[in-house]
């Protein structure tokens, strides 16, 4: 493992920042090791980057509200709020 020392302007480190916490990430340095590692990763068709700490959390939320008996949807309406959503 190597350790990186970087310069970000302060808006950059900002906009990091605030891209750290929504993804869920402890860090920001976490949060950029994960940009870079997707970034060299698009050749492949490995999608681990995209399990962020943040949607991880989502995931097991949704899954824990679902077992407690919450609304879960069927295909039909999945592909109805996509479409919604894309087209506004």
């Amino acid at each position: 493992m190597h350790q990186v020392q970087l310069e970000l302007t302060d808006q950059l480190y900002d906009q990091a920042k605030r891209r750290a916490v929504e993804a869920g990430f402890k860090t920001v340095g976490e949060y950029l090791a994960d940009v870079v590692s997707h970034d060299l990763a698009q050749d492949t068709e490995n999608l681990d980057h995209l399990f962020t700490p943040g949607r991880i959390a989502h995931i097991d939320s949704v899954i824990a509200k679902v077992k407690a008996g919450g609304k879960t949807h069927t295909a039909a309406e999945v592909r109805e709020h996509f479409r919604k959503r894309f087209e506004g």
